[in-house]
């Protein structure tokens, strides 16, 4: 699930090594003949020849181990079943890999599976070790750090191509300053040979800002398709936003991107055009609307605007402006009340954006029905 929401296909598989058993073991055995491994203790170990272990690690430069250091290690257990380094060299063997990329508190493991390699008379992978990914505090990223599974991401409202971004410049540098990439983009910018040595830290706020930054540039088909649950979820979506309401949809989308900074915002923000109830927040109400007077005028705007021969953006502005002069006070004494009549907040998309997508009979309503408390 999370690498089909991360948009990470594979080429086959997946392959259980549960079920790849009898390959291990023999394996095992073939190495026991060759005189690489012995039976010890109802287990198979490897046999460490003399010598130096050395390779060329794509990230880090050459690795060189003294084959002393290393103790013969259990390739299969007293219960028959392999360890880490038979399965994992034998698969990587059997599928033809070519370059193993892993976090780099595998380097230590790298000389015994080297070993084994050229036990088994098979050309050497390209070795690849990522830096460590750190939390904010520089420590090994845990529980704490927040997010601990890639759905986890998901449930927080971020996007999977703000995640794949984001995550593909944690230890890589493209070589210039450059930060948004499409995936094409970044499979011909990428090399081995930009990944830093050094720790990557994991930060949140830029998590946050890449997402924002993918919110603002998706196309709205594409944005659709990660809103549609979450308007599911939250009881507001019809399938009329996608027919004959799609045109105003693909508005009110619009007229959200730049405040939103996760999916979940959508929805909310959405509140006001797509439910009849309205929820007013009571400071907003207490700052704007006590006023009775204040209400008065709203009821006359609502007439103004009732009676306007075209209901457009411009027509609203000029009914709402010229009330305003009539009434000898400036144009904001009329909007911020109205925006919290029309919306029940006092911070709100602009008002004559938000007068467009109420349309006509609900602007009027909202403002003639304006509570006191």
């Amino acid at each position: 699930d999370a690498m089909t929401w991360m948009g990470l296909a594979w080429d086959e598989g997946p392959y259980y090594q549960s079920k790849r058993l009898d390959l291990y073991r023999d394996t095992a055995e073939k190495l026991v003949h060759g005189g690489h491994a012995y039976h010890s203790e109802g287990a198979v170990r490897f046999r460490i020849p003399e010598g130096r272990v050395a390779y060329n690690d794509a990230v880090f430069g050459e690795i060189s181990v003294e084959s002393g250091t290393i103790e013969d290690f259990v390739l299969l257990r007293s219960d028959r079943h392999p360890t880490y380094h038979l399965s994992v060299v034998v698969d990587d063997i059997d599928m033809r890999i070519s370059h193993v990329i892993r976090g780099a508190d595998h380097i230590s493991n790298t000389p015994k599976q080297i070993l084994l390699y050229r036990a088994l008379g098979a050309s050497l992978p390209v070795f690849a070790h990522l830096p460590l990914i750190l939390g904010p505090d520089k420590t090994r990223l845990s529980k704490r750090h927040g997010a601990t599974s890639v759905m986890a991401y998901q449930e927080q409202g971020i996007l999977p191509d703000a995640l794949r971004n984001f995550l593909a410049l944690l230890g890589w540098a493209p070589g210039t300053d450059r930060e948004m990439f499409s995936d094409e983009e970044l499979v011909e910018a990428f090399s081995l040979q930009g990944i830093s040595k050094a720790n990557a830290v994991f930060n949140p706020d830029k998590l946050a800002w890449f997402n924002a930054q993918y919110i603002a540039r998706l196309p709205h088909e594409k944005l659709v398709r990660y809103l549609k649950p979450e308007y599911i979820k939250t009881g507001l979506w019809r399938d009329s936003l996608e027919t004959e309401e799609s045109a105003w949809f693909r508005t009110l989308v619009d007229l959200l991107r730049p405040r939103a900074k996760v999916i979940q915002d959508f929805p909310r923000q959405s509140l006001i055009f797509l439910s009849e109830k309205l929820e007013y927040d009571p400071a907003a109400v207490d700052k704007f609307l006590k006023d009775a007077g204040v209400r008065e005028n709203l009821r006359t705007l609502a007439g103004r605007i009732e009676a306007l021969p075209e209901f457009t953006h411009q027509t609203m502005e000029s009914a709402v402006r010229g009330l305003a002069g009539e009434l000898g006070v400036k144009a904001a004494a009329l909007m911020n009340p109205a925006r919290v009549a029309l919306t029940g907040q006092a911070v709100a998309p602009g008002l004559f954006d938000v007068m467009t997508l109420l349309g006509r009979e609900k602007t009027v309503g909202r403002l003639k029905t304006a509570p006191s408390v």
